[in-house]
């Protein structure tokens, strides 16, 4: 599961990039200090992904590690607090591929 971790970190930072890079202000700097803010902080039932930004902790989402009633290992979900994810519907799944991400978070239903 790290091989598709490392590739949501990567899609994420890709998707800042896009969007830094249109602004005025763009110093290809905050990227490199994006990527590096990204982390993930292991739970009982999830993995929860954390930006770093300045002196602010946001999480982007959480993780499904295995597979319980509702969702699959892998499945994306939006975070509906610090340490919890909403449980209403995957975001889509790190092992199948084909997510929708923002840098913000996952995508909305």
């Amino acid at each position: 599961m790290q091989n598709e971790i490392n590739k949501l970190f990567q899609a994420i930072g890709d998707d800042y990039f896009q969007q830094r890079s249109r602004s005025e202000y763009y110093d290809p700097s905050m990227v490199d200090d994006f990527r590096e803010s990204l982390t993930v902080e292991e739970g009982r039932k999830y993995l929860k992904i954390v930006k770093k930004l300045g002196n602010q902790q946001m999480v982007w989402g959480f993780i499904v590690k295995a597979d319980d009633k509702k969702f699959k290992a892998g499945d994306i979900l939006k975070a509906a607090s610090w340490s919890a994810p909403a449980r209403n519907k995957a975001r889509g799944n790190i092992l199948d591929g084909g997510y929708q991400i923002r840098w913000t978070g996952p995508e909305y239903l």
